[in-house]
């Protein structure tokens, strides 16, 4: 899960109809910086205006979803947005002329091939996810729909949907791994039903719908007169009435490609949640309304809780013993601050600390109300960040690491006796000439106890 964050490698561009307006449209993705996120730039309006692709700019969820900011928007973006979800693409820019983005063949397929041609760039920000702690539900009591997601130890979906229809009733779809994505999800297609499209038509919406870029299923026998004037109305070519099942052009590409379809939906839409998500949802019917209403109660926890706490499993074995923490720092009782190390990769550390009561320092801090002193908390995040950073040198018994600034310490929460610290560093950038530029976290539990900026130097010893 610790990896880093990645933007294209360069840019591609795709040109289509749009669904809904019917206007030949193009759109261009762009690398972008680490930490930009996925925005949305209209290249046709004045000023080149810019949205931000996250939940609680949706303002509309009827046959698409349609982001909004001043009151500018850009519909139809979940199928680009779930491919470069699924792709694992944390930053870009996309560009487009029009109020939405082409409907191509209804699908995600064009898009997830363009960004395996072009290739992902790694960038040196780490990539930050949102791990389900608990069980989390929204659901609609009109509709019935539902989604819960609950804690795993990777990312997953399962789907079903279920409608009042002869060619489509029960149907259930499952990704387990991004990974399969293009294969399995990808190339699953929109669809609609034939009864919805004169409404549809009516709501000024699909002018650019045809049998090449949707599923279409006729179930309810019509006139031949009215079949036909639909089919002019939609400019394709008139069929017989009297044929009822799928009869778009393409056949279905899965037996459940509707399923699949509503799966690349929720996935297009929690990509607005704006961090990768670990944990294993669960979709009973689900819509783009539903699936913003749960992407926007993911958007307000992120909010409450800006960095969440490492797991912990006490059962589990560390990756760094004391024994090779002592190798690698010079301090001593009583003053080394870190137990053990649970979590390291090249640009974080988790380290643990358990507060006794026999600490040394309790005996003056204070004899009646024992509180760790803040700055042993800042000295034990700053000896998790000397294991990071030492850890990665030849004979890092001949060097120690000195502070050279702190900046934003802030402290939430009082640590006393029988807390365990658990502490997250971070490097801000690469290890470069002795210097270490971090950021430190302590968490008492679920909960922010201490946070920090700090500079470090490695000075090798005389």
């Amino acid at each position: 899960m610790n990896t880093k964050q990645h933007t294209l490698k360069e840019s591609f561009s795709l040109k289509g109809k749009g669904l809904h307006t019917g206007l030949e449209i193009e759109v261009k993705f762009n690398p972008a910086p680490a930490n930009h996120g996925y925005k949305i730039k209209r290249t046709d309006l004045e000023g080149q205006p810019v949205i931000d692709a996250l939940a609680e700019n949706v303002k509309g969820t009827q046959r698409g979803t349609v982001l909004s900011k001043n009151e500018i928007t850009v519909s139809t973006v979940e199928h680009a947005m779930a491919a470069l979800y699924a792709c694992q693409v944390d930053n870009c820019l996309i560009e487009v002329n029009a109020p939405e983005f082409p409907i191509l063949d209804g699908s995600a397929i064009v898009y997830a091939g363009e960004i395996e041609r072009v290739g992902l760039a790694e960038q040196d920000a780490v990539r930050e996810y949102y791990v389900v702690k608990h069980k989390i539900e929204v659901s609609d009591s009109e509709t019935g729909s539902s989604i819960t997601v609950l804690p795993d130890d990777s990312f997953g979906i399962n789907v079903h949907i279920t409608f009042d229809s002869l060619f489509l009733d029960n149907q259930y779809a499952t990704l387990n791994d991004l990974k399969n994505f293009k294969e399995e999800i990808a190339a699953s297609r929109t669809f609609v039903f034939v009864r919805e499209i004169e409404p549809l038509l009516q709501h000024g919406l699909i002018k650019g719908g045809d049998l090449d870029n949707a599923i279409v299923i006729y179930e309810h026998p019509i006139s031949q007169e009215r079949f036909d004037r639909l089919a002019d109305t939609m400019g394709v070519k008139r069929k017989d009435a009297s044929e009822l099942g799928y009869i778009m052009n393409k056949p279905l590409v899965y037996n459940n490609e509707p399923a699949r379809h509503k799966l690349l939906d929720v996935l297009g839409d929690i990509a607005l949640i704006g961090k990768p998500l670990v944990g294993r949802i669960i979709a009973n019917c689900p819509g783009h309304k539903i699936n913003n209403q749960f992407a926007r109660l993911i958007r307000k926890e992120i909010k409450i809780n800006d960095i969440q706490a490492p797991g912990y499993n006490p059962n589990l074995p560390p990756v760094m013993d004391v024994g090779r923490i002592k190798e690698l720092l010079p301090h001593r009782f009583p003053f080394l601050m870190v137990d053990k190390v649970i979590e390291l990769g090249a640009m974080h550390i988790v380290g643990i600390k358990n507060v006794s009561v026999n600490e040394p320092f309790f005996q003056g801090h204070f004899p009646e109300e024992p509180v760790m002193p803040g700055v042993l908390i800042v000295e034990a995040m700053a000896q998790a960040a000397g294991l990071l950073v030492l850890n990665g040198l030849d004979e890092p018994h001949r060097y120690s690491t000195y502070f050279m600034k702190i900046d934003n310490v802030k402290f939430r929460r009082k640590v006393v006796p029988g807390d365990t610290l658990i502490f997250k560093v971070e490097l801000a950038s690469e290890f470069r000439r002795g210097t270490a530029i971090m950021k430190g976290y302590t968490f008492v539990g679920e909960k922010l106890a201490c946070e920090a900026e700090f500079m470090a130097q490695v000075i090798k010893n005389k």
